[in-house]
């Protein structure tokens, strides 16, 4: 096998690893190996031929090891898994794609412009991309807050879910609850109790908790 075979088989186990773990939701929570392993490993194959490859991922930032399981880094990971997509040496092997690949392809590409697509102008005259600093954040964020408080009559009062739901996988969960809290310290947004109507196990976890204090569900503009 020539070394070019090798290298564009590596490439194509690389990206395929990162989409498995994208669609596992790695880039919101960590992923169990086993969940990985079941996921990726074909018939004949074993986790540890993966070693070098996540050993890589991992010295480019894109991807955490722990050890109990994975973590899709952001953006690193989104940047280095859309540019695997994008290349034109990219192509799945044999001749039967599995479902779940051919499914997460499909999000993919519903969700390439929030994900790592080069910035782009949304209806709201906001850019897209992955967002990188919390004055970038602070101006998507309000003006997220101004799209769903118009468009759905809440009164000044907007879910913390559907504001993290529609901002997506621009931010990284741990950056969009530091960055919101921030909003809050500089006098921006107040962050609120209160309880949402079918308020679900998921809306619950893409709401606020602040230590030492209940959770924050609401969010109202102050200025």
């Amino acid at each position: 096998m020539s070394s070019k075979t090798k290298e564009l088989q590596a490439g194509y186990a690389k990206t395929r690893l990162l989409l498995a773990l994208w669609d596992l939701g790695a880039s919101q929570q960590e992923v169990k190996k086993g969940l990985l392993t079941k996921r990726i490993v074909a018939k004949g194959q074993k986790m540890a031929d993966y070693k070098e490859i996540l050993e890589d991922l991992q010295m480019q930032g894109a991807v955490n090891v722990s050890r109990t399981g994975y973590s899709l880094m952001s953006p690193i990971g989104l940047e280095v898994l859309g540019a695997g997509l994008r290349s034109s040496e990219f192509k799945f092997e044999g001749t039967i794609v599995g479902t779940w690949a051919a499914n997460a392809l499909l999000r993919w590409i519903g969700r390439i412009d929030v994900a790592v697509s080069a910035p782009v102008v949304s209806g709201g005259g906001v850019k897209g991309g992955v967002i990188g600093s919390y004055e970038e954040f602070k101006s998507v964020a309000l003006d997220v807050y101004d799209k769903l408080n118009n468009d759905y009559n809440l009164d000044d009062l907007v879910p913390i879910y559907r504001i993290r739901r529609e901002i997506g996988e621009r931010v990284s969960r741990e950056k969009f609850n530091k960055w919101l809290v921030e909003l809050q310290a500089d006098d921006i947004l107040q962050l609120m109790t209160g309880e949402i109507p079918d308020f679900t196990a998921d809306k619950r976890e893409d709401s606020i908790s602040i230590p030492g204090t209940q959770l924050r569900s609401y969010a109202k503009r102050l200025i």
